[in-house]
């Protein structure tokens, strides 16, 4: 009894320094993460009013009111994001922009700010309560100010003014340009070069059973649709053939692979491989496809094939083969052998042992990991699309790259989670119609 009460004492000491130690040692690897990676630091480096101007740039877009002082005609230009195919035309401008007839122009801001640009180049500045006189110059700028606070940021060369709502001001000898912010993507249906631009639901629903046509030879409700699907700010064509690009990249990759994992998987099974070292091989070559990440394999195929959706298509389809293999050849080692046997029984070659005795088994296994991996390849396709040039991907790099567009980064983004959420639920539907049939 001595010996089994010293026993139990050594093993509830043992469960209990065990107990302690395992989340000190969990607190003592936190704490290494947190003085290796700096978070500390990271954290007093945190540019949080960047991060702020980020999150507004996703839902909303700023137009840019511009005069060249140094052009020998300078007249006030009004984009917006500063975008050609997206400049007003005289008259066209927006209700919070007045000119004057001496060619005076008022930019209204929010909360009762406003910026007059004068048509000598001259500039006041009406806001928080105060007025401000700003006059480039052919050396820099002149200006009032002299005790400036903390929302303008004044030299003799430069001066701008961090307004409410997201607006700004900056003044140089060269250049004079204010920006306001608005709610919303800007022109997402109709550019401006549309004459559907501008028109509210109500007159679109109108227009598009009216029989007085805004263009020549075409009905309104085929103007309108062609008018967006050629949108020239966002390109709704382009967007809707890398998308199907995407989705083609990830069914090549994916079922491809599925074709050809299947037959060699009946060499890494141990129940159906011609003998162990064909096994072995076979199995090898699948740890080595899967243990080379796809991204791996697009960089080295980009440099052997070129870039392009192909290119995708052969990097999602050689890290699947090697994933396919194993889990069907695992499937295929835990099959019921008694079909088998029977078919064999009455004389079955082994082509209809297989198809009859074995496939339905490991049917439902093969269409499960299908279907999954071509949903979670449709969202890999989109960054495996940013390297080789192709689909979603390359048009999502190309908004990030701009770091004006990031209404069009949330815009791809959601696309992108729009199209795995439907291929969840299509491949759901389908999964259920061929496993219950």
């Amino acid at each position: 009894m001595a010996e089994l009460n010293a026993g139990v004492h050594a093993g509830f000491r043992r469960r209990r320094i065990i107990s302690l130690a395992v989340p000190g040692v969990v607190l003592a690897y936190l704490i290494y993460i947190a003085v290796a990676f700096d978070l500390a630091g990271l954290a007093t480096r945190a540019r949080w009013d960047n991060g702020a101007l980020l999150l507004q740039d996703f839902w909303s877009y700023k137009t840019h009111v511009t005069r060249q002082n140094r052009a020998d005609d300078p007249e006030v230009v009004t984009a917006i994001e500063g975008m050609r195919n997206a400049t007003y035309a005289p008259g066209q401008q927006p209700d919070w922009i007045t000119a004057a007839p001496d060619g005076r122009v008022t930019v209204e801001l929010q909360r009762d700010n406003s910026v007059t640009i004068a048509a000598d180049g001259a500039v006041t500045l009406d806001a928080q309560g105060e007025v401000f006189h700003i006059t480039p110059t052919a050396t820099g700028i002149e200006t009032d100010i002299t005790d400036p606070p903390d929302w303008i940021n004044l030299s003799d060369k430069r001066l701008t003014a961090t307004l409410p709502a997201g607006a700004r001001l900056t003044v140089t000898r060269s250049r004079t340009e204010v920006f306001r912010r608005s709610p919303g993507w800007e022109l997402f249906f109709f550019d401006l070069s549309s004459p559907f631009h501008g028109k509210s639901l109500p007159q679109l629903i109108g227009l598009a059973f009216s029989s007085d046509r805004l263009e020549q030879g075409r009905p309104n409700i085929a103007a309108m649709a062609h008018d967006f699907w050629t949108n020239s700010v966002w390109h709704h064509g382009d967007v809707a053939w890398a998308m199907f690009e995407t989705l083609l990249m990830a069914f090549l990759g994916t079922f491809g692979a599925g074709l050809i994992s299947l037959p060699l998987a009946f060499m890494a099974a141990s129940n159906f491989a011609p003998s162990r070292v064909v096994r072995q091989v076979f199995r090898r070559i699948f740890d080595f496809l899967r243990g080379v990440d796809a991204l791996i394999w697009t960089i080295v195929l980009a440099r052997a094939f070129g870039p392009g959706p192909l290119t995708g298509s052969l990097a999602i389809l050689m890290t699947d083969t090697g994933s396919f293999g194993k889990l069907f050849s695992e499937a295929l080692e835990n099959v019921d052998e008694k079909p088998v046997e029977g078919l064999r029984s009455t004389g079955a070659a082994a082509l209809p042992r297989i198809r009859w005795g074995v496939m339905p088994q490991i049917a439902p296994v093969i269409l499960s990991q299908l279907l999954y991996y071509f949903e979670s390849n449709t969202r890999s396709a989109t960054i495996i699309g940013a390297i080789t040039g192709g689909g979603i991907g390359l048009l999502l790099v190309q908004a990030i790259q701009t770091q004006k567009d990031w209404e069009h980064v949330t815009y791809y983004i959601l696309l992108v989670v729009l199209l795995v959420i439907a291929m969840d639920w299509v491949s759901g539907k389908i999964r259920a119609r061929l496993i219950r049939g």
